[in-house]
């Protein structure tokens, strides 16, 4: 290789990594987006501006269901192409817990 090519190689890998570093301060401030609008929520609530609990807890279960996504997308590496196997048992775990609480939140209502 040349010393052209390689340093067309390492600007290469350092647009890489500061693309990878935009990406991860963008899913850090939604994160933090996220978390605030959870704790505007629950404020809202104890000031008693929303008066519906079931409303309040649907939000604050989906914005932890994004969260979550977010943090095994972007922190646990899973967009990587190297993790299928990882990523297939991770995300084949959340769904047997959610089937779990499914099943025990029918049973406990029967």
């Amino acid at each position: 290789m040349t010393t052209k090519d390689l340093n067309t190689v390492a600007y290469m890998e350092k647009q890489k990594q500061k693309r990878e570093m935009r990406y991860y301060l963008v899913s850090f401030a939604m994160m933090l987006a996220l978390t605030i609008i959870s704790f505007t929520a629950v404020y809202l609530y104890e000031q008693e501006v929303i008066k519906n609990a079931a409303i309040i807890m649907f939000l604050i279960v989906v914005l932890a269901v994004i969260q979550f996504m977010f943090q095994l997308y972007y922190f646990m590496h899973m967009k990587d192409e190297d993790h299928g196997y990882p990523a297939f048992m991770i995300y084949s775990g959340v769904g047997v817990a959610f089937i779990t609480v499914l099943s025990l939140s029918a049973i406990s209502w029967i």
